[in-house]
């Protein structure tokens, strides 16, 4: 590919973040359902947290830079790759504006047969991950400090662990901070998978584990406190056939079915099968419409079984309570839930949900008014956006500290035969969001380890090898024409150590 193809391909650009005007209506945006309220109603609803929007999007907006700048960067220094001084003022300008030095020898070939941008985008892309992980504690403590649904709120509604499955889609990487407003930490799990169809076995040893602590009394106020599994499948209300869930062909009620058969099903029947009938966790099933980030929450019944039809809207929750008072707002919100709760026919269940349940529905539908709104706000009510957009593909364990909408699709596995089906998933999205256009994929395989057993690190580090070189077998077809680059990255799930690349002289990062 010649340098001027290269350079198309390079100004694929992420979709703007605008700004719009807080006087939206059905009559001015007729094809955004969340602002379609009414005839001169303002979309200011009084339970949304303006503050923690406006620190939340500062944070979006610096992390966004990091890849949007890549573009400009790399049209700016090829204009002068044939000087004489060329690499001296590429680096020079790569510091000023990315923030890291560019690959040196890339640099220094370019006189031979010109520069080579693929790898310059891959690695850049690679080093902006590197920059977004070694800011994440400045740049995210003003959102973490306000976020409403922590630690402790959790535990008052009865939970000491909150396992979520999002599907792996990169449109749910932010699930947890932006779209349910939960602040990441260590009792809050976040395993992404395709399709939501979480690995059952995986998660009973979790559950296990921490059931263990629960019962050696390791865990504060354990005998109260439950484990609690979420599945979170998504679909598209503007594209039903065309942006939905991936894994299972953009079929809204396949990926509802799916995710509650393997929540309902298989979890739970699994764990009441092995330790005694009751043990089971209590389990939640969620939708979210990446369109709009708005929630769609399946109620469990009294025996914590969950109904595909027993369900609340919160877009629709939006549009009915905006303009009221607070107090009237959570009261409707309130009388909402328990008509949904106690719908007739074939939704109905056994009994009403236990209390701390609904205490957590309740403050998941109202906290989620506020991502709705930052929606509305800050992407003009539906994302310009609202198909694929990811800049990479991380592999094996998340980096817990990144959490963005698009920012990557996560392939959770610990060898490529477990994750087949997340990594072709991810691979077929990047066929069209960058092989396309003539750019690489950049994969990020990335494990934890725990810096308390001796040589955990080197073990990390050696499965990332193994699964970096079974990749690279399984799509040789793109990796000898430079269009899949891998790299290795290890943290310490304890501490410390956080996205370390790991330098390789083959498929690495140096």
């Amino acid at each position: 590919m010649d340098t001027r193809k290269r350079l198309q391909a390079l100004q694929r650009a992420a979709s703007p973040v605008a700004s719009a005007s807080m006087a939206l209506d059905a009559a001015a945006v007729p094809d955004h359902p969340a602002c379609m309220i009414g005839s001169g109603q303002r979309c200011e609803h009084a339970l949304v947290d303006r503050d923690l929007n406006r620190l939340l999007f500062d944070y979006e907006q610096k992390v966004r830079s990091r890849f949007t700048r890549i573009v400009d960067v790399l049209k700016r220094i090829s204009t002068y790759q044939h000087d004489e001084n060329f690499t001296e003022r590429a680096q020079q300008h790569a510091r000023e504006q990315l923030g890291f030095d560019l690959p040196s020898q890339v640099l220094e070939d370019a006189w031979v047969c010109g520069l080579d941008l693929s790898a310059l985008h891959s690695r850049c892309t690679f080093s902006s991950l590197k920059s977004c992980v070694e800011n994440a504690q400045a740049e995210q403590a003003g959102w973490r400090q306000r976020m409403p649904l922590d630690e402790n709120f959790l535990r008052s509604c009865g939970y000491h662990t909150v396992d979520i499955s999002p599907c792996s889609d990169g449109r749910l990487q932010g699930v947890s901070p932006y779209v349910l407003r939960i602040l990441p930490g260590p009792n809050v799990w976040v395993k992404a998978y395709a399709g939501a169809l979480f690995d059952v076995e995986v998660d009973v040893s979790d559950w296990a584990q921490r059931e263990v602590e629960r019962l050696s009394g390791a865990m504060v106020d354990g005998e109260r406190l439950n484990y609690l599994k979420i599945a979170v499948y998504h679909f598209s209300s503007s594209s039903p056939n065309g942006q939905g869930c991936a894994a299972h062909g953009s079929n809204d009620r396949q990926a509802t079915e799916a995710a509650l058969q393997r929540l309902q099903h298989e979890l739970r029947e699994a764990i009441d099968r092995t330790f005694g009938a009751g043990a089971a966790p209590d389990v939640l099933l969620i939708g979210v419409d990446t369109d709009l980030d708005a929630l769609r929450i399946h109620l469990p019944d009294g025996f914590g079984e969950v109904n595909p039809h027993r369900y609340f809207e919160t877009a629709q929750i939006y549009r009915d309570t905006v303009g009221l008072s607070p107090e009237a707002a959570r009261a409707r919100i309130a009388e909402i839930v328990a008509d949904a709760e106690g719908m007739g026919g074939w939704g109905q269940g056994n009994g009403s949900m236990r209390e701390g349940m609904r205490r957590l529905v309740l403050a998941l539908a109202e906290a989620n008014l506020s991502q709705i709104e930052y929606v509305i706000k800050h992407h003009t009510g539906r994302y310009a956006t609202i198909g694929h957009d990811e800049e990479c593909i991380v592999a094996g364990e998340a980096v817990r500290v990144l959490q963005l909408r698009n920012l990557f699709y996560f392939a959770h596995l610990d060898t490529i035969e477990e994750g087949t089906n997340d990594m072709d998933v991810g691979i077929n999205i990047f066929r069209k969001l960058n092989i396309a256009h003539g750019l690489p994929v950049p994969v990020l395989v990335h494990f934890e380890y725990d810096a308390r057993i001796p040589e955990a690190r080197e073990r990390a580090i050696a499965r990332g090898r193994r699964v970096r070189d079974a990749i690279q077998a399984r799509y040789s077809d793109l990796v000898a024409p430079g269009l899949l680059n891998c790299a290795i990255a290890v943290s310490d799930r304890t501490g410390g150590e956080c996205c370390a690349f790991v330098t390789d002289d083959v498929g690495g990062h140096h």
